[in-house]
């Protein structure tokens, strides 16, 4: 088995798809009205409108509920998606930190609600050379 992606439902489209491109500088590949995919290395978010979800599973997921799930996004500099993130006015929930495990991180609320924490592990450890 092998995860695909994780959607989030929204009922902003445009602004929801903003906030991730300017938060991972990717840009969305839109593959229907209302329905676009954010290919990351080993995973990809997809960004749904709600009125999809109505149409084909109404009562499926509601736009802005969640409050257990966390999206999160390994980076190489914690500090410079701080800034940039900070500068467009993005909900900071906890400004970059050292956690007692060793990673340094950043914690947002994407413009619905969702808690996205950016992190950057220990030196030596970090996986993706590729990300931003």
């Amino acid at each position: 088995m092998k995860l695909a992606s994780v959607r989030v439902v929204t009922s902003d489209f445009e602004r929801l798809i903003e906030f991730y491109q300017r938060l991972s500088g990717i840009e969305a590949a839109r593959l229907a009205d209302g329905f676009a995919e954010m290919r990351f290395e080993g995973a990809t978010l997809a960004i749904s409108s709600e009125h999809l979800i109505k149409l084909f599973n109404q009562g499926a997921a509601t736009a802005a509920a969640n409050r257990s799930a966390i999206l999160e996004f390994e980076v190489q500099d914690v500090d410079a998606v701080f800034e940039r993130m900070n500068a467009c006015g993005a909900t900071v929930v906890m400004p970059t930190t050292l956690m007692p495990w060793g990673n340094r991180s950043l914690l947002l609320r994407d413009p619905d609600g969702n808690l996205v924490n950016v992190f950057s592990r220990p030196a030596g450890q970090f996986k993706d050379s590729a990300s931003r």
